[in-house]
């Protein structure tokens, strides 16, 4: 009978042990969607994060999670996750205490992209002011790693769609030298992450913005505090 429960016993540890060295799917890198009140739909384009993700893993070396998650700024884990994303069409609203959570984030070595999806260009300005009173949101220079990581932007932002028939900026918020928030305006990134029957975008098109999709994640590691 002892021998029964002892090797019992080691196969229970030899189980314990190769489960603790086998990361958890949400112990790698993601991309944390962030869920922001005001009436906004944070929650467009359901399938262009897994879809990023997933390129991530099939053109670069970085073992990723399979999915995103879901995030609110007072979140306790909200260290936890390298890139957040912020999306929508309509009003972006933080609360005082999510404008104090976002901006230790990113002195943190946090990371921020907003990507403009056509309606919330002129809350997002007004909330990323509150969390930065004292910076501005400035052009990318078209040098910065985040245009040549892993694929090369030499003309800066792609336009991916429409919108207003301006030009795509990539605007950020640099802080003691580090793009810690890069603003997607006029190009709607997440449009061309999203499945190509959503909204028929050409494989060019759809291509560019993966692309850069790859190289905000990239760089976003890279620029990060240690994990």
């Amino acid at each position: 009978m002892w021998r029964l429960f002892l090797g019992l016993s080691a196969i229970w540890t030899c189980a314990a042990v190769a489960l603790a060295r086998t990361p958890s799917p949400l112990a790698l890198p993601t991309i944390a969607r962030v869920h922001y009140e005001g009436g906004g739909d944070w929650y467009a384009n359901p399938s262009s994060l897994p879809n990023l993700l997933h390129e991530i893993a099939q053109r670069s070396t970085i073992r990723v999670a399979g999915r995103p998650v879901e995030v609110r700024l007072t979140d306790p884990d909200l260290p936890d996750y390298p890139y957040l994303y912020l999306t929508g069409h309509g009003n972006v609203s933080l609360s005082d205490r999510e404008v104090e959570a976002l901006r230790r984030h990113l002195r943190g070595g946090g990371f921020l992209h907003a990507d403009d999806n056509y309606g919330l260009d002129s809350s997002f300005r007004r909330e990323i002011a509150r969390v930065f009173p004292d910076e501005v949101l400035t052009d990318v220079p078209l040098d910065h790693p985040v245009y040549r990581i892993w694929y090369a932007f030499p003309g800066g932002l792609p336009k991916i769609h429409e919108h207003d028939g301006l030009p795509a900026q990539g605007l950020g918020i640099f802080l003691e030298g580090r793009l810690a928030v890069f603003y997607s305006y006029q190009s709607d990134l997440g449009d061309g992450w999203e499945d190509a029957t959503v909204h028929r975008d050409p494989p060019e098109l759809r291509e560019q913005a993966i692309r850069m999709g790859v190289n905000l994640f990239l760089y976003a590691l890279s620029a990060g505090p240690p994990r």
